[in-house]
Parts: structure tokens; sequence; C-alpha cells
């Protein structure tokens, strides 16, 4: 069964104990292990998907204010994959979002309310990691949003990203695809910390690495937060998605395999590399809380290196701009939304009934 509240307790809560949670962060960094961890702990409506609203349903069809590009937008969403995980029947939902939907946010709100429903709990969660560079548009749409960033040391999220193959540098750029790689973790994080820090008590930050150390101390952090109490055991029990199964690039490699989470990026990477990446993200990683193993007096790094850290910031902006704004991008985004189904063990409907079974 679905785990449910007696009516008075659902409204004895705090207006904080019910708002949304968006859990975020760069690529590779723990984001799909504190959101699951949320999931398990109860309450939360159980979503196996990252809704991609800011990053393809809420702008790839023109302003959800017309009615036409709503409908439009319903009519390639409700016929997707994506949209057969959240167990919602297409009719109602179009229904709503029709009549209450004038943005993005509205958009969200709509779906998350009803799976929420549907599933007999009182809130939502949601884990897009580029939803990072949507933070003014979320709060602005949604203010009651309450946003956890969970940060990763630079360097391990880059040898992932790395070996994830889920960032592309520029063909010429091969050779130094880690730095590429580092680059896009700086955007993100750095863009989600400015807008994040302009939320206030809205905004809390959390690391990986405290996560996987002290579990119980972090998630006592991050219940204060979001008021709620996060049971450890109970997640443990529970244990959805990353809870059960944590996502590693490196599982697949026997010498990796057994090695801790933290401080990969110092077998992975040579003395020169470890130099140009320190040179490269080092502000950041201090201000983030990380030491850096390069002394000042060594943090140098050649031409190619500088001229890339001149180029990737700007290159960076484009590629975003396009894939929001073109045709083209449009059209591949759209695709996106064409997944595979869930398996029976990873599906809304099985997730939702396991988390409420104990």
């Amino acid at each position: 069964m679905i785990e449910t509240e007696p009516q008075h307790q659902t409204e004895n809560r705090s207006l904080r104990s019910k708002a949304p949670v968006f859990v975020l962060g760069s690529h590779r960094s723990g984001t799909k292990l504190l959101y699951y961890s949320l999931l398990s702990a109860g309450g939360f409506a159980v979503f196996p998907e990252e809704s991609a609203v800011y990053t393809v349903l809420g702008r790839h069809f023109g302003s959800l204010a017309s009615s036409g590009n709503r409908r439009k937008m319903l009519d390639a969403y409700t016929n997707s994959a994506m949209f057969l995980v959240t167990g919602l029947e297409p009719k109602p939902f179009a229904e709503r979002v029709m009549e209450e939907c004038r943005n993005p946010g509205d958009l969200l709100r709509i779906q998350m309310e009803m799976m929420a429903e549907k599933q007999g709990v009182w809130r939502w969660a949601e884990s897009t990691p580029k939803h990072l560079l949507s933070l003014p548009m979320i709060k602005k749409e949604i203010p009651n949003a309450l946003v956890i960033q969970i940060i990763r040391d630079g360097r391990d999220a880059t040898a992932s990203l790395v070996r994830s193959n889920r960032y592309r540098p520029l063909p010429w750029d091969k050779k130094r695809d880690y730095l590429a790689c580092a680059m896009f973790w700086r955007l993100l994080v750095g863009k989600g910390r400015e807008y994040g820090k302009a939320m206030g008590p809205d905004y809390l930050e959390v690391h990986y690495e405290d996560m996987v150390r002290d579990p119980r101390g972090t998630l006592a952090q991050v219940g204060e937060f979001i008021d709620q109490e996060l049971d450890y055991d109970k997640i443990q029990r529970v244990g959805l998605g990353s809870v059960q199964s944590p996502n590693s690039s490196f599982k697949k490699d026997t010498k990796e395999a057994g090695a801790s989470t933290t401080g990969r990026w110092k077998r992975v990477f040579t003395p020169e590399q470890a130099r140009n990446l320190e040179w490269c993200i080092g502000d950041l990683l201090v201000e983030t809380g990380y030491q850096l193993e390069t002394p000042a007096a060594e943090l140098r790094a050649p031409l190619d290196v500088r001229v890339m850290d001149v180029v990737y910031p700007s290159y960076l902006k484009l590629r975003y701009w396009l894939k929001w704004n073109t045709p083209f991008a449009r059209l591949e985004d759209r695709r996106g939304m064409t997944v595979a189904p869930v398996d029976s063990n990873s599906g809304g409907g099985a997730q939702a009934q396991k988390a409420g079974a104990r």
C-alpha cells in the first residue's frame, strides 16, 4: 500500500513541510542518491525520472501562456514514455494543464501534485541537474520551492564525467576532454551557488562526501531544512533507486570497483592533468571547501589550457542558447522524451508501492 496519513495530520503540517523540494547539482555528483533518499523516506511522490520541464517541455514549445502551445506540448508529451512513468491518465492531466498552466512551473506543479494525490502523499521532489541554470525562473514560478544543491569535489565529478561520456568537448579538444568536463562542472555549480544564495533560507548546500561518510548527520541537516524527519534506517530498508543500486561510471572497471567514491581523481589523472585541472577550477574548489593538492607556486597552466579557459565559458553559453532557442535543438530534445519504458522494478507505480509498504 502507498503510505498515507490521516487527514488531520496532513492539515496540521507546516507550510514548509509541504513545500516541493528540488535536489540539484552537477551531473555525477550524487543528486540521485540524495533524491532517492528523500523518496525512500516516504511522504514524497515517487517519480523515477528527471522531469526536464525547464530544459525541454517548458522551453521548446513556445510560451505556455498560449493555449495552442500548450496543446502542442501535450500532444507530444502525453504520448511519450516519459509521461507513462507518471502513472497519470492523459485526459484529466491534459484538461487541468489546458485550464491552469501558463508557464513551466505550473506544468511541473500540476503533474507532481496529481501524482502526489494519486499516491496518497503530501509533497513532491524533483531532480533534473540542469535545472540549476533555471533557478531564478523556478523560484519565480514556484515561490515555495526549497532547493538543495549537492556538491561533489569537482575533480572527482570531472573524472566521472569523462568516464561516462556525459559531456563532449569540441573536436579539437578531445585530448583535453577532462578540462571541458571540469568547465561544465564549474558552470553548473557556480551558477547554482550564485542563484541559490539569492534564495536565502530556501537554499541549502550539502556535500556528497558528507552524504557518504556521515549519512545520518547529513540527512538530519536536510531534514531540518525541509522540515521533515528523514529516518536513515527506513531509507535503507525501503531503498529506492540509487539508495539500493548506487550509480558509478567506474563499476565496470575491476580495478576501481572496490575503491572509495572519493579521491578517485588522484588515481585517474596524471600529475600534469591534475595541475591543469586545479588551475582551471581551483577557485571554485576552494570556495566550496576543498583543498588543492598543487602548491600555489606551481599552480600554472600551458597556453592551450589558458585558451580553453577563455573559449569554453562563451561556448557553453552559446551552446545552451542554441539548445533552448533553435528549432533543430528543440526537435532533438523532443525526441529525448521517447525514452524506453521503465521495467517493473523501477516504474513509478512499483516504487510508490514499495515506498509505502514499510
